[in-house]
């Protein structure tokens, strides 16, 4: 089993989401998960354009970065995405990465796995951000399991109160892999987004006939003569 956390802060590694991240990777490697950490600042990742070339071949026009950090989430059991709160938002690293991540929504090609998002902030918005990252796994076909942020301040030693938790969330996201949890909402959510992006599917079979046939074999559309 694997964990794959892609974490979003420029900080390097005196960021305190790095850490946060890291602990969530740390209990998740104590319930026996080989653990892979991606910085997505180190990384070269171009903003999308939506010129949508991926819809007709999977492959995006720019030759960059992206492709190695997304082959590694699709080889993980499950995802946790880690973001600082930025002006009630996630971090312009991040947002250029999930932009980037429009083929794999509209695809659903993480579909089976499970997910968290942790954030960390000064004081507000963390809560909120935790949600939308949450909100991103659902649209990728991802049932997250929970999440959780952590109000910092100035104190640069705040960040060691929520190691625990952050251990535990681990934890947790190791057993819903290994156990397979039903969470209904979620999974309606996700049908109903899968009931848009059929559109896509079908409009691309001649582009991408084995997704079109990946679709019908998972029972996502019905199958047109």
């Amino acid at each position: 089993m694997k964990i794959c956390a892609l974490q979003g802060s420029p900080r390097g590694m005196g960021s305190r989401t790095r850490k946060l991240a890291r602990w969530v990777l740390d209990g998740a490697a104590d319930a026996g998960a080989e653990v892979d950490l991606i910085d997505l600042a180190d990384l070269r990742i171009t903003p999308c354009i939506a010129c949508e070339s991926c819809s007709l071949d999977g492959a995006c026009v720019f030759d960059d970065d992206f492709n190695a950090a997304y082959a590694r989430m699709i080889d993980a059991d499950a995802l946790v995405f880690a973001s600082p709160v930025y002006i009630d938002g996630v971090t312009g690293q991040m947002k250029v990465f999930i932009d980037r991540l429009a083929d794999a929504i509209h695809y659903q090609t993480c579909a089976g796995k499970y997910g968290c998002a942790v954030a960390t902030t000064w004081g507000s918005g963390g809560d909120e951000v935790v949600a939308y990252l949450n909100h991103v796994l659902n649209y990728l076909g991802v049932i997250a399991v929970g999440g959780m942020s952590a109000a910092l301040g100035d104190d640069p030693g705040a960040i060691y109160g929520a190691e625990e938790a952050a251990r535990d969330l681990g934890r947790r996201l190791v057993e819903a892999v290994r156990a397979r949890p039903s969470y209904p909402d979620q999974e309606a959510e996700i049908a109903e987004n899968r009931a848009c992006f059929a559109a896509i599917v079908r409009e691309n079979r001649d582009w991408r006939p084995e997704e079109y046939d990946r679709w019908v074999r998972m029972g996502w559309m019905g199958e047109e003569e």
